[in-house]
């Protein structure tokens, strides 16, 4: 019933009553129960058909709080939010080197402290802490599993370690995973039964949601996005696999492939190919772009580091040919994927976030849309709608604390059928 309530824009108790199949009478003891807790109120009335006047029910927003973090390698994020996963306060700072498990830990827990403060949230209005981590996942011991970015981490129990430092009970799961939930409680997956999130940050991951609940799969982990392949004759990948959309599309590959087309501008020593550079995509983007009239190409001679993911993105989203075509190959890549992945679990919406499209995120959704209209099987009996997270950069974060929420209010079926 909360589920339902915080799905929708305000809803009668008899509109919860149809929805769900539970008696009026049995709906109307929950919400006087949810209204004594202070969970839920009651706003106002509207009348629908002419009828009797209903009474709408909404989540009380500032009932409670829940806290979420990110753990990205690159990155550390905080951010409170309310009951219907509004931020109140964000923070961010460099995740720590060395990057051991006790040292990031600690500074994990002194931003949860600074986002508190400034939010002015006592910690017992605080109903957990949510935490995006870098998978593989075990949920069961609330472990994460030598994340391939992340050398000192094998097997380390950060749930436990994490809830020491904070004295919060604390939630986990893979940093998409989390976004997709994010996504799900007060972003563009709000009340869609079936979708799927492409989280693109400093990997590729991805989310499911299917019939309105969580898919994790059978060890947890399930919609790891970035390890499909899409390209035979790409690299080796760390997961094992060759290929993978993460080795194509990540910040890495794209700078690798611009710095590769201005090295030859440039006259310079370049090194054999990128696979980004050498895919179809990329050579049909490119066809007719000169290097040398790229605006990125005099700061390429100058210092070739300054051209880093942030600059090509920027130059993209300013028109220049060269980035939008690096731009463009990328996205056609991820295009690959979101096919595949209609194709294989019928979603009715695809959403993108994440801070690796950040000013581009046009120009991925673009591929996408094109993609989806084209090529899946089932595109004559309805195409698939393509979403850009307004949730942008703070997707996981928000996520993180989404978890929390998820976690406390929405049923999961696992549940139900063991209860």
């Amino acid at each position: 019933m909360l589920d339902q309530i915080q799905l929708a824009d305000g809803v009668s108790r008899v509109e919860i009553a149809q929805h769900t199949g539970l008696t009026p009478q049995t709906v109307s003891g929950i919400v006087r129960r949810l209204i004594d807790e202070g969970i839920v109120h009651e706003d106002g009335a509207r009348t629908s058909n002419g009828g009797k006047p209903r009474t709408v029910l909404r989540i009380n927003a500032d009932a409670g709080r829940a806290v979420g973090l990110h753990f990205d390698p690159v990155e550390l994020a905080a951010v409170v939010v309310d009951l219907l996963g509004r931020p109140l306060v964000t923070a961010r700072r460099p995740t720590p080197r060395p990057g051991d498990p006790a040292t990031v830990t600690a500074a994990m827990a002194e931003l949860v402290d600074e986002v508190l403060r400034e939010a002015g949230v006592q910690r017992d209005r605080v109903l957990g802490l949510g935490l995006a981590a870098p998978g593989p996942i075990d949920q069961h011991v609330g472990m994460v599993i030598s994340p391939p970015q992340l050398a000192d981490w094998s097997r380390v129990p950060i749930k436990e370690m994490l809830a020491t430092a904070t004295g919060l009970e604390v939630t986990l799961d893979n940093d998409a995973t989390a976004a997709a939930v994010g996504e799900r409680w007060a972003g563009a997956g709000r009340g869609v039964a079936n979708f799927a999130y492409f989280h693109l940050g400093t990997g590729v991951g991805g989310g499911l949601v299917l019939g309105h609940q969580v898919h994790r799969g059978g060890s947890m982990n399930a919609a790891e996005f970035g390890h499909t392949s899409v390209a035979a004759d790409g690299p080796d990948c760390y997961c094992g696999n060759r290929g993978c959309l993460e080795s194509l599309v990540n910040p890495p590959a794209i700078v690798a492939a611009a710095h590769h087309l201005l090295a030859t501008a440039a006259a310079a020593p370049a090194a054999a190919a990128p696979a980004l550079v050498r895919s179809a995509a990329a050579k049909a983007a490119l066809a007719g772009v000169d290097p040398a009239a790229s605006s990125l190409a005099a700061l390429y001679r100058t210092d070739p580091a300054a051209v880093d993911h942030p600059a090509i993105c920027l130059a993209a989203a300013a028109g220049d040919p060269l980035a939008t075509a690096v731009i463009d190959a990328a996205a056609e890549h991820l295009a690959i994927v979101a096919v595949n992945v209609v194709n294989i679990v019928d979603v009715d919406l695809v959403i993108l976030g994440g801070h690796g499209i950040r000013h581009v995120e046009g120009r991925f959704r673009q591929a996408v849309v094109r993609a989806l209209a084209t090529r899946p099987l089932a595109r004559h009996i309805r195409v698939v709608d393509v979403a850009v997270s307004p949730l942008g950069v703070d997707s996981a974060v928000i996520g993180g604390a989404a978890l929390v929420l998820h976690a406390t209010y929405s049923p999961q079926v696992s549940s139900l059928l063991s209860a």
